[in-house]
């Protein structure tokens, strides 16, 4: 059953303690044999709630030590430290998971709160040493409509937006939205940085000129056979507000509708009028987001890292598309494209079908490819569009215009199509960028597969790597780096000669996202013939990382280095394996120790 988002309450940890405290505390071995409750080291912060004393440390011990047992020997424990830093150290209570509660006293010192923290470490009793963090409720978005945004948190198909929240708003990343340009609206306006008008043709434009500096959106309507015969009368769509929306409409403001990278700046580049856009158009309008230069057309001063295009036409990618496509790729900006809404292979249809963009299929609200979504091997990821046949709050909520022609007041709809879903795709981009500035459109694409769920519904024809999920995506590319926090098991484990594999197990709980993409893994063997191993890491859900093979022309003994992971993709909390087998007769070994550095 899903949780009503006015109730849903998160809890963010704050640092509560001084930057000294948290630098020295990071580093602490946990101990294999401690409770997974105790083997917890949290993730270093870097910054001080204002006005919070650095007053208090969480200290586990190993379950055979006197302390874990003896409030009486915690205190005399907590004491003797003191003297030795040169502080008085108060036990005050035990915790229900077993650990301290130690009180460091007032007014402490950087390089005070280092000589405690140092005095823990080298205790070989002691498992974990950790800051006391004050943690403070966090409210779901204050927007009055953000409950029928369903495809940012419903558990079913939504794509957990909220959850990557805490991580990245997307600030200090532009969206270019190359589309039908920008109607003012209150729940946008502030993310609204200048954008471009980049239609030539005076029929298409609507607005009685060519190409200037004001992208406003004039309206799109048409008549009855007036964009070819047999085509019914339009009115305005209001599209590329409608897309401006879904990525960055402002939040927290106590009216309307949540962005998903609500943090980050919409540039409109309008290309899309009356009866559509041309190619021409679309073309300078990308070379001119992503930072190139375009004849007659002033430098831009805000250059997108993400374009969004929610447009498209039959046909093959032309190679002056794809050329303007790959040079925004190598100047460092992320193209996500909409795959199209023909329910054909989105091979046939163009942009969608070009290299080098995120290729977006549409969902419905059950999770399965909305009908009308395009599909096929060139699709990259799926994302929510929605589908209003089956109730129009079905469809995806968004910023609009209530004027059927030109202008009038602003409002919100729901619209459903592969247009929806492509901006989905371009919030999460800006929410990565933001995480991670150094991230390559590649490595953007790359980690947006790599962390997507199962589609929850079917899909026939293909629908890319599933389901996209911005909390564990945005997550593993905030995680990328090592913060220096261990884990680490003493227990020996014997090793059979020619037999089955035996594991050695870490619990890893306290830490924040997934795993970085240089995880450390540190192992201690004995062993007689060292080519007859295969050692294998085993993350918590199951995924395996071949360490080392066998190698029938090693005769050397003992394996004892380090290896380096991409583990990004997985959660770091859990429990992690080594297993490790033998797989030819005559020799043996153990496993003497390893460790995790995360």
């Amino acid at each position: 059953m899903r949780t009503s988002p006015a109730i849903r309450r998160k809890l963010i940890s704050v640092a509560a303690v001084s930057a000294a405290l948290l630098t020295a505390a990071a580093p602490v071995a946990a101990a294999q044999d401690a409770s997974p409750s105790e083997a917890a080291v949290p993730t270093a912060q870097t910054e001080a709630a204002p006005g919070t004393p650095a007053e208090r440390l969480i200290v586990g011990y190993k379950s055979g030590a006197a302390e874990a047992r003896s409030n009486k020997a915690a205190e005399a424990d907590a004491e003797a430290k003191g003297e030795e830093a040169g502080e008085n150290l108060d036990f005050q209570r035990r915790l229900g998971t077993g650990a301290a509660l130690v009180d460091l006293g007032e007014n402490l010192t950087q390089s005070d709160v280092a000589d405690v923290v140092a005095e823990y470490q080298a205790d070989p009793q002691v498992a974990y040493v950790v800051p006391d963090r004050l943690n403070q409720p966090q409210a779901d978005p204050n927007d009055t409509d953000y409950a029928k945004q369903w495809d940012l948190f419903e558990s079913t198909a939504g794509m957990n937006v909220p959850g990557a929240w805490p991580t990245s708003t997307g600030s200090g990343v532009t969206v270019a939205v190359i589309d039908t340009g920008y109607v003012a609206h209150s729940d946008l306006a502030a993310n609204i940085v200048g954008g471009y008008d980049f239609i030539s043709d005076t029929f298409v434009s609507v607005d009685g000129n060519g190409r200037d500096s004001n992208p406003a959106d004039p309206g799109d309507w048409y008549n009855a056979n007036e964009c070819g015969p047999g085509i019914p009368a339009s009115n305005s769509s209001w599209h590329g507000t409608h897309v401006a929306g879904t990525i960055a409409a402002v939040t927290n403001n106590s009216k309307g509708m949540v962005g998903i990278a609500y943090g980050a700046k919409i540039s409109p580049v309008r290309v899309l009028g009356k009866c559509g856009g041309y190619d021409s158009d679309i073309i300078d309008a990308i070379t001119w987001a992503s930072g190139g230069t375009v004849s007659g057309v002033p430098a831009n001063s805000n250059v997108a890292k993400v374009i969004n295009m929610s447009l498209g036409g039959a046909g093959a990618c032309t190679s002056a598309t794809q050329s303007a496509i790959n040079a925004a790729v190598n100047r460092g900006t992320t193209i996500v494209v909409a795959a199209g809404n023909d329910n054909d292979n989105v091979a046939n249809h163009s942009p969608g079908n070009c290299n080098n963009v995120i290729s977006v299929a549409a969902t419905n609200r059950s999770g399965a490819k909305a009908s009308y979504s395009n599909y096929g091997s060139l699709i990259d990821i799926s994302a929510p569009g929605g589908q209003t046949s089956t109730g129009i709050a079905n469809g995806i909520y968004s910023t609009v215009n209530s004027g059927t022609r030109t202008p009038s007041t602003e409002s919100y709809a729901f619209y459903q199509g592969t247009s929806m879903a492509a901006p989905h795709i371009a919030g999460l981009a800006a929410l990565m960028k933001s995480a991670k500035s150094s991230l390559t459109p590649a490595q953007i694409e790359s980690a947006i597969k790599a962390n997507a769920r199962a589609l929850p519904g079917s899909c026939s024809g293909g629908c890319g790597a599933g389901l996209a999920d911005a909390a564990k995506t945005v997550q593993a590319v905030a995680g990328g780096t090592s913060t220096g926090t261990t884990f680490s098991s003493t227990s020996a484990v014997s090793i059979p000669d020619a037999g089955s594999a035996v594991e050695s197990p870490i619990t890893v709980s306290g830490l924040t996202g997934n795993a970085p993409s240089d995880l450390q893994v540190a192992v201690d063997i004995t062993h007689t013939w060292r080519g007859d191993l295969v050692i294998d890491l085993v993350a918590p859900d199951g995924s395996t990382y071949r360490l080392k093979s066998s190698s029938g022309s090693d005769s050397a003994n003992d394996v004892r280095t380090t290896y380096t992971v991409n583990a990004s993709g997985e959660t770091a909390n859990g429990t992690w394996k080594l297993r490790v087998q033998d797989v030819a007769a005559q020799d043996t070994g153990r496993i003497n120790s390893w460790s995790l550095t995360f």
